[in-house]
């Protein structure tokens, strides 16, 4: 599960119209790389504020503290407009992984006002402050936030969502495991909640493993996620193996060498895989990752990291095969955000136009446009903002080609004007 990554300074596609599944992700060597511009996002009131997720609509979607930084909300901004998502009665909250539906849900995770009866720190403690109180996933829908059931457990967590409205992530079961590491008492799995609300199913763990969680899905119903055992709830070896659900049925899709933090992080529509994984089984369970791209003609493959780096992670991909994440040095002393296509990688900060007032630290997703989302870090004044980066350019028949499926030609419109009216917008500023 991703940790270090968008950082919280703090404390801590549619399927492309025109192009054949054969053809996807095929090097485009004779384009012209993309600079970018880049908007900084405003935050709720904070210093810190990351954009984790950028669907194809440009809703950005992530966390921002409110005024002293105390607290952490979740945030869509949209149209240049911040928006509190607000919690299900806790203080925190965070849209931690990449949301890529365009129907208008928006997936994350949320404190409650329940006081954990075993006083487990659970997978949420990673990614926002946390109270004591249980963690849930949660789904938030025109102005409105429900919280996702578990497998009778005390806590849950709640990743991506697709257009046929489901929706995954992680949820504990009643199993005390024995592979559980203290604080941490109760088994989770894997969780594919929808299309009906309250609806739950198990996506199971790898043979001879405890464990599984999900962090995306795509619109032909593939989720990724992890395989493993208990641990803490946090990658190390709940992460022992980076897995593809089709049909309900897991498959490992390998690694990079390593035995833990094997951890699939987006997927599009091609079914292609991107993430990170520890490079040497050596290492054990300290993290030492490299990002990778998996796909089911080539396997995984090491992205590598930025010259000078030891660690590197992917966290988005769009249907273009164009790979975002970051890339550190030893001990993440620094970070920058990266670009991968056509098998280069490059730092995002070579790539946008003069007068960004702050260094990309971190690039956390992609849509299909080239537009990017991620956080900026001034290392000075300790400001982490969320940020927009959008292309100066197109590359030959790239915009053209991208479509909306036949089978719902308006949809992503129409939900667009229906939140920005719920959101107080008026038509003339649509």
């Amino acid at each position: 599960m991703k940790t270090s990554i968008i950082l919280w300074v703090a404390g801590t596609a549619t399927l492309l119209a025109t192009v054949s599944a054969g053809e996807s992700g095929e090097a485009r060597g004779s384009e012209a790389r993309a600079a970018y511009r880049i908007t900084t996002l405003p935050s709720l009131g904070g210093t810190q504020s990351s954009g984790n997720g950028i669907n194809d609509l440009e809703w950005v979607t992530g966390s921002s503290a409110l005024a002293g930084n105390q607290t952490i909300r979740p945030t869509l901004w949209l149209d240049g407009r911040v928006t509190d998502l607000g919690t299900l009665g806790g203080a925190n909250g965070s849209v931690v992984w990449p949301v890529k539906d365009t129907v208008g849900i928006i997936t994350g995770i949320s404190e409650t006002t329940t006081v954990d009866p075993l006083g487990e720190q659970w997978s949420c403690s990673a990614f926002i402050p946390t109270t004591g109180t249980t963690c849930l996933g949660f789904v938030w829908e025109f102005g409105k936030m429900r919280a996702l059931p578990t497998f009778g457990g005390n806590n849950g967590f709640a990743t991506g969502a697709n257009n046929r409205r489901q929706v995954v992530g992680w949820a504990e079961n009643a199993v005390h495991d024995p592979t559980c590491t203290s604080p941490q008492v109760l088994q989770f799995r894997a969780a594919l909640w929808g299309p009906k609300a309250d609806t739950i199913r198990e996506l199971p763990p790898l043979g001879g493993d405890s464990t599984s969680a999900a962090t995306a899905v795509n619109n032909q119903g593939q989720a990724v996620g992890i395989s493993g055992i208990c641990g803490s709830a946090v990658g190390a070896f709940s992460a022992a193996h980076a897995v593809l659900w089709e049909n309900g049925t897991a498959i490992d899709i390998g690694n990079l060498g390593g035995v833990a933090w094997n951890t699939p992080m987006a997927v599009n529509e091609w079914g292609d895989v991107v993430g990170f994984s520890n490079i040497r089984a050596s290492d054990g369970d300290t993290f030492n990752a490299h990002a990778f791209l998996w796909t089911r003609r080539d396997g995984i493959q090491d992205l590598g990291t930025l010259p000078g780096d030891a660690l590197s992670q992917g966290l988005g991909i769009n249907n273009w095969r164009q790979v975002v994440g970051i890339s550190c040095s030893a001990g993440f002393a620094s970070c920058r955000g990266f670009l991968w296509q056509d098998g280069v990688m490059v730092d995002l900060n070579s790539l946008v136009v003069p007068g960004t007032a702050d260094p990309i630290y971190a690039a956390g997703d992609i849509d299909d446009l080239g537009r990017i989302a991620g956080q900026t870090l001034n290392v000075t004044t300790n400001v982490a903002s969320a940020f927009l980066a959008v292309p100066t350019r197109w590359p030959d028949g790239y915009k053209a080609s991208l479509g909306i499926p036949a089978s719902q030609p308006r949809l992503p419109e129409q939900v667009r004007r229906e939140l920005m009216r719920r959101l107080g917008v008026t038509e003339d500023k649509l």
